[in-house]
C-alpha cells in the first residue's frame, strides 16, 4: 500500500512551526525590554504567614493595606478579620484577607464574591510599562 502525502497537513505543521518560533522571539524580545526596565511584569502569589503568626494584605484599588493574625486548624489555616472573626484561608490568606478587608467592595457590583474576587492559579499579575 503506497501512502500519499497531504500537502495541507504538511502546511499545517509548517504554519504551526512558524508560529511557534515566533512566539518564542517575541517572548525572548519582551524579555529583554523587561531586563531594560521598560516593561515590568510582577506576580504574587500572596502568603499563609504561618511561620509569622500573621500577614499583610495590600490593596489592589488604592484602599491601603490590613494586618490580620493566622493560626493553622486542623481543616487549614484561618486569618483573622478585623472584628475578629476568623475566616478559612483560600488560595491564600493575604489574598482571602484582602478581598474580605480592603477590597470588599471592589468588583461586587456584578455579584461577585470571595473566591471569584482573588487573584487566579498564576497568581496576581502586574504590567508596568515605562520607567
Amino acid at each position: 500500500m503506497i501512502m500519499k502525502r497531504d500537502h495541507n497537513t504538511s502546511s499545517r505543521h509548517h504554519r504551526r512551526a512558524l508560529l511557534a518560533l515566533a512566539s518564542v522571539a517575541a517572548l525572548a524580545g519582551g524579555m529583554a525590554a523587561a531586563e531594560a526596565g521598560r516593561i515590568g511584569i510582577s506576580r504574587d502569589y500572596g502568603y499563609n504567614g504561618l511561620r509569622d503568626g500573621y500577614v499583610v494584605a495590600h490593596s489592589r484599588f488604592g484602599n491601603g493595606s490590613i494586618t490580620g493574625a493566622v493560626r493553622q486548624t486542623s481543616v487549614g489555616p484561618q486569618v483573622r478579620l478585623p472584628g475578629g472573626t476568623w475566616e478559612y484561608c483560600r488560595r491564600s490568606c493575604s489574598e482571602t484577607l484582602r478581598v474580605e478587608t480592603v477590597d470588599y467592595w471592589e468588583g461586587r457590583s456584578d455579584g461577585a464574591s470571595g473566591l471569584s474576587q482573588e487573584c487566579g492559579l498564576l497568581g496576581c499579575l502586574s504590567v508596568r510599562i515605562g520607567r
